[in-house]
């Protein structure tokens, strides 16, 4: 087993804050702000993570103040390994859209395998608290938008790739939801709608739009997948982390939030902001939307707004914080 040490001189904390947290998937894009939040908030933070996707440079601000251990989530062995531990937010997955067609296999065999190693984890060190990251993609194209969290779950095409994500993030969330009821104390679900920041990975659409951009030649046109009508409402990693603060301090049991904004707009008045921000013009070269692609995303958040949430960053301020 791989430990790595960043911190031996861990000040004692208090009581009431002496919360030991297990973060999996915590050097991911979201999985490493979660950490750092934690560890603002006193935690003491245990990240396991193959790196995979993650990163070790996201967690350098923290790296004197956390435990990381290198590992896979289906590694039973190592997972057992892992002591001293009170809550688990779980993040370990697949992420990125081109990976739902490429690896739908492992992606599922994460969920699944995966989750079940982690829900043996928490059965045999008695812990009592679990935050299950799941998904907006749990939605698919949902009858309603805004999209609450009463919205039909559903997987349209078992044959397609795509909901390999999603369909693994329903099967995610039922099997908590009935080993809560057994074994935990507060298990409470959240759905990140679009985060989106620096270093997310350019399988994600506006860092993606941000690369492109800045390598397209005059003259050219730029791609898009679909009409370019196709609708989000994206969220700032800043606003994600404050929806998070508000369900972890203020969560109720065996609730679902979603986490998300409902500032909406267009891909291609997205792709056109994007590039006003970098100072270009554009024009569209469109091809086929990939199968399985919802036309229109955006949350109701009336449920975590209830807790104190408000979005702060808007849109086009996030994108200039990104590019710059």
């Amino acid at each position: 087993m791989v430990y790595l040490w960043f911190n031996n001189n861990m000040v004692k904390k208090k009581k009431n804050l002496n919360q030991n947290i297990l973060v999996t998937g915590g050097s991911g894009f979201i999985g490493s702000a979660i950490t750092k939040y934690l560890v603002k908030k006193g935690k003491r933070v245990t990240v396991f993570d193959n790196n995979s996707r993650g990163k070790l440079r996201r967690l350098k601000d923290v790296q004197n103040k956390i435990k990381f251990i290198r590992g896979d989530i289906r590694d039973k062995k190592k997972l057992r390994q892992i002591n001293n531990v009170d809550t688990v937010i779980h993040l370990a997955y697949v992420n990125g859209t081109k990976f739902f067609y490429k690896k739908p296999f492992e992606i599922l065999d994460i969920a699944v395998n995966g989750l079940l190693n982690i829900l043996d984890f928490c059965k045999s060190k008695n812990v009592k608290n679990f935050y299950l990251a799941s998904s907006s993609e749990v939605y698919q194209n949902a009858f309603k938008i805004p999209t609450d969290e009463k919205e039909m779950l559903k997987i349209p095409n078992v044959h397609n790739p795509r909901y390999s994500y999603g369909g693994g993030k329903i099967i995610s969330e039922l099997y908590c939801i009935h080993f809560a009821k057994k074994y935990f104390k507060k298990f409470i679900i959240f759905r990140p709608h679009n985060v989106y920041g620096k270093d997310m990975g350019n399988e994600h659409v506006i860092p993606e739009f941000i690369n492109r951009l800045k390598k397209l030649k005059k003259g050219s046109k730029f791609l898009i997948f679909g009409t370019g009508r196709e609708v989000r409402a994206f969220t700032h990693i800043d606003d994600f982390i404050s929806g998070f603060d508000k369900l972890f301090t203020k969560g109720k049991n065996n609730e679902i939030y979603n986490i998300g904004t409902t500032e909406k707009i267009t891909i291609a008045k997205l792709a056109k902001l994007t590039a006003s921000i970098l100072g270009k013009k554009i024009k569209f070269k469109k091809t086929k939307l990939l199968k399985g692609s919802p036309s229109k995303r955006c949350p109701n958040i009336d449920k975590i707004k209830k807790l104190g949430f408000k979005q702060k960053i808007r849109l086009k301020d996030g994108i200039i914080k990104v590019i710059n």
